[in-house]
């Protein structure tokens, strides 16, 4: 399926099984604006129904991965506009990064190519994994504007970064690179940015050998068990290894454990099951 021009800020392109979606305003650096959300929501919501999209991958056009929240038409022009509109924006942005990204059907991976500024970050932990270009430029710049960081950016560093560190970058706003972000946990990995494509590539193509049913399942049971007790952990991660055989079409968990019990052609931690 083509999607070529169907969307003014974001693009999107389908290619052995990896939908590259890639935010499209290079000239604000892929500024996140009211326009951006909105689309992305539709963006996200029309790829869970495209068969040929199987993972996901998150970019930028140009230098910049995205510079964060556009901050004219964020702040300058909606900040005189009624109180519902605010709301109305808020709600797309929460919408598309948090309720949809985050807890998306499909694996997801950042691949930050460039400047990754202020509300980015949001997105950015919001992705299942993620691959950053050594070159790249991270920060958390709202405290030089005289705001704190907005959405659910310090959400996403209290879960991903450590405590001392988090509150460095947010309380000075100094920025920081790729190999640092890796460091920190922020990203999975750092390399020179001539080969970030083919690395995300690469990691797309492990995930696309999983069975996708069961990648879901897994994904979704680690995130919601960093929310839950022990005890609602125990009634809901049995849920969804119940859900995962139930809905499997695969039967992966049979044919697995057929594969290694019987046939004896795998072996765990170098294989995964022959679908």
């Amino acid at each position: 399926m083509s999607y070529e021009g169907r969307w003014k800020t974001v693009k999107v392109a389908v290619e052995g099984g990896i939908a590259w979606v890639t935010f499209n305003r290079p000239e604000k650096r892929n500024a996140m604006s009211p326009t951006l959300n909105k689309e992305m929501i539709d963006v996200l919501e029309t790829l869970e129904l495209d068969a040929e999209a199987q993972v996901l991958v998150l970019t930028g056009e140009g230098s910049a991965w995205t510079a964060g929240m556009d901050l004219k038409e964020y702040f300058r022009e909606v900040d005189a506009g009624p109180d519902v509109l605010q709301e109305r924006i808020r709600r797309d942005a929460s919408r598309w990064q948090w309720q949809l990204l985050r807890m998306y059907s499909k694996p997801t991976i950042a691949m930050v190519n460039g400047w990754c500024f202020g509300g980015g970050f949001s997105p950015l932990v919001a992705c299942d994994l993620a691959i950053a270009a050594d070159e790249a430029v991270f920060g958390l710049s709202e405290i030089n504007w005289g705001i704190p960081p907005g959405n659910l950016v310090s959400k996403a560093m209290a879960d991903t970064v450590g405590h001392r560190e988090a509150l460095y970058y947010i309380m000075t706003g100094d920025t920081f690179t790729g190999p640092q972000a890796a460091k920190m946990g922020l990203v999975n990995k750092s390399v020179p940015l001539a080969q970030l494509r083919d690395e995300t590539i690469a990691l797309a193509a492990k995930l696309l050998n999983k069975n996708p049913v069961v990648l879901r399942n897994a994904k979704h049971g680690f995130k919601r068990s960093r929310e839950l007790t022990w005890e609602q952990n125990e009634d809901y991660l049995y849920a969804k290894l119940d859900q995962a055989n139930h809905r499997d079409p695969e039967g992966g968990r049979e044919q697995g454990l057929k594969q290694f019990l019987d046939d004896k052609s795998i072996k765990p931690g170098l294989q995964t099951y022959k679908r």
